[in-house]
């Protein structure tokens, strides 16, 4: 019996906007996202030029009807039978009966005026008043205020027409009794005005906003062409492996750095690639002369069972003595080779051990004289500790002393002394060359001299990676008293005690 499957929900979640707008601006490119934030950044500012600039000329319109409405008297001077007052109930009463009355001014008056008594129970306008101001019933907290002092709001006109109202009270000259004066001027210029500026702004700044993008979108194709190359050059190294590929920097800004990055790494690996091509192709160079020597020994082994003429037990167990060097000769290549293949990168310290470089000098000396029985060792060493790869350490030593013991005539001198980390090695030689001397640390490096003598030419190489891998540094040079041999120089950091 399968499962019960759960129906799907009838409303499913959804994904809040702000997440669809992220996972949108996140799958665009890095051209379109620059050219979105310089957009966007654009119409911010000019949204909110757009928007200061209006307020600001909003409050500038404002504030000079209301200085004209200051200047605005209680009853404007005019010719008797143009003040004459025409009075009603409301403000539209009393317009209509002015209308009816159809008196023109040949002057009309700069502000629309009425009087109204303080219960706003009667409403009087001039005879040529030809527009009235609806009342409010704030109008009468104006009589709180003193005499002739005046209260500006908006309001409008009994048309509907919005209107800015100063509104004061006065004592009338003739009857003494208090009365409220209103007088007005038309907002509704000032409304068009500022709709057709809003209009104009919005224009300018959506024309800004596209504006913004295009030239948002040239800076970051113009901006992005660096990384436009590197990803080409990146594509062209993964798509056909060619490492060693640069390109061209320009400035001193984050992209040249980036750039100045991409072809030093190009260019180590290009460099790496060529070392490890080198190494493997001077291995099989190497590896072919031993191979060789055996499988001919082998050969003749078997030939010899074959045929059924043994060879003699002298040339036998000379020819498995051969066979038994060439095998140790392949067993110490092939360990040299396994030394060289560690990065060259030196290790962090933590990974390393206080090591006493005194008591590998002393064992390595030990080991050479095994080697070399009729040589004389004059051995001085100082304790020095350093840190570092105890095996790797005391097998460049030891390599040090083989090569000492190989080029040491009969009967001749090794001088070994440590001396606050110099570690020098002296012997009595026929010497290095001075046009040699720079390759001699290089892999399977081996002076034409020296070719008849056992080697593959990788023992200096193992010396000079260990020491480095110790933050030391090695050299070869001449006897330093002008004599024959050779003097091999090791500079370790450390200390005369551990740490």
């Amino acid at each position: 019996m399968s499962p019960t499957v759960p129906p799907p929900p009838l409303n499913p979640p959804r994904v809040p906007r702000r997440n669809r707008l992220t996972t949108w601006y996140r799958a665009r490119s890095l051209r379109s996202r620059l050219a979105f934030l310089t957009a966007a950044a654009v119409a911010v500012a000019i949204a909110l030029s757009a928007l200061a600039c209006w307020f600001i000329v909003e409050r500038k319109q404002y504030d000079l009807i209301k200085q004209d409405l200051a200047s605005a008297p209680p009853l404007p001077p005019a010719p008797a039978a143009l003040t004459k007052l025409i009075c009603a109930k409301t403000p539209q009463e009393a317009l209509a009966k002015v209308q009816s009355a159809q008196i023109v001014s040949s002057d009309p008056p700069r502000f629309d005026s009425q009087v109204v008594t303080p219960d706003l129970s009667t409403v009087c306008l001039r005879s040529t008043s030809s527009k009235a101001i609806e009342l409010l019933p704030s109008d009468r907290t104006i009589l709180a205020l003193d005499a002739g002092d005046s209260r500006t709001r908006t309001g409008s006109y009994t048309d509907g027409t919005p209107a800015m109202v100063k509104v004061a009270w006065y004592f009338d000259r003739e009857t003494r009794e208090k009365i409220v004066v209103l007088n007005a001027l038309p907002t509704k210029p000032v409304e068009e005005s500022l709709r057709q500026l809003a209009l104009l702004l919005g224009g300018v700044a959506l024309g800004g906003v596209i504006l913004a993008g295009l030239a948002g979108r040239l800076v970051a194709r113009s901006a992005l062409k660096p990384v436009d190359r590197l990803s080409d050059a990146v594509e062209h190294i993964a798509r056909t492996e060619e490492v060693g590929t640069t390109i061209p920097v320009h400035g001193e800004d984050e992209i040249a750095r980036l750039s100045t990055s991409f072809n030093a790494m190009s260019t180590a690996l290009a460099n790496s690639r060529e070392r490890q091509t080198r190494l493997i192709a001077d291995a099989g160079h190497e590896l072919r002369t031993p191979l060789t020597s055996l499988r001919t020994n082998v050969d003749l082994l078997i030939r010899s069972d074959d045929t059924g003429r043994p060879l003699p037990p002298a040339t036998r167990t000379k020819l498995l003595g051969n066979m038994k060097a060439q095998m140790q000769e392949l067993t110490v290549l092939i360990g040299d080779l396994l030394q060289l293949s560690r990065p060259d990168s030196p290790k962090p310290v933590r990974t390393l051990a206080v090591v006493a470089v005194h008591e590998i000098a002393e064992r390595a000396v030990e080991r050479a004289e095994l080697r070399g029985p009729g040589l004389v060792f004059e051995t001085a060493t100082a304790p020095w500790y350093v840190h570092a790869d105890a095996a790797a350490l005391e097998r460049a030593v030891i390599n040090l002393l083989d090569n000492a013991v190989k080029y040491s005539p009969p009967g001749g001198t090794i001088e070994v002394r440590l001396d606050r980390g110099v570690l020098t090695v002296r012997d009595h030689g026929p010497g290095i060359p001075p046009d040699e001397l720079p390759y001699v640390f290089d892999r399977f490096w081996r002076s034409p001299s020296s070719r008849q003598l056992p080697g593959s030419g990788l023992g200096l190489s193992i010396v000079a990676q260990s020491v480095r891998e110790a933050g030391g540094e090695v050299s070869l040079g001449p006897a330093p008293d002008g004599g024959p041999g050779t003097l091999a120089t090791v500079r370790l950091p450390g200390g005369p005690a551990p740490e």
